[in-house]
């Protein structure tokens, strides 16, 4: 896994590493950095359930129990069409939170943008064993719930 991990990171033109000072949602945070720079970060590859979803309060705690008030290490080489950074987030020793998101089932594996196939496995994982918001009847994944 470390090696596809790697093969990720490697795609990746820059990193910032710096400490998370707030949560807005299960794939968003903001991050300072050593020189006092604020950084709007949207975690790479997953999108966790929008507010009034099921599951999208349970995904802001994990967000925040997993990288609040600690030091994290973005890779990333874009940002989004609201000026986020798009990135790998790296934490706790090299968890990556893409993945831990993923495992607990409290995101979608973003594959409009991601075609990552270890990615796609942890949520396959999860759904099978009916974690986080695979034990809902009928998850409405959040690019269709903000259709709506």
């Amino acid at each position: 896994m470390c090696f596809l991990f790697c093969l990720r990171i490697a795609a990746q033109s820059n990193s910032i590493e710096g400490k998370v000072v707030a949560i807005t949602d299960g794939d968003t945070f903001k991050l300072i950095t050593k020189d006092s720079t604020l950084y709007r970060i949207r975690v790479a590859n997953i999108d966790c359930p929008e507010r009034k979803q099921p599951f999208s309060k349970r995904a802001k705690q994990f967000t925040s129990q997993a990288i609040f008030g600690d030091t994290v290490l973005v890779m990333y080489d874009k940002k989004d069409r609201y000026g986020r950074i798009i990135g790998f987030v790296k934490y706790d020793n090299g968890r990556d939170l893409s993945e831990e998101l993923l495992k607990n089932g409290l995101a979608w594996h973003f594959i409009k943008y991601s075609k990552d196939k270890t990615l796609q496995a942890l949520e396959d994982r999860a759904k099978i064993n009916k974690i986080g918001l695979w034990s809902e009847n009928n998850p409405i994944a959040p690019w269709d719930w903000r259709k709506n």
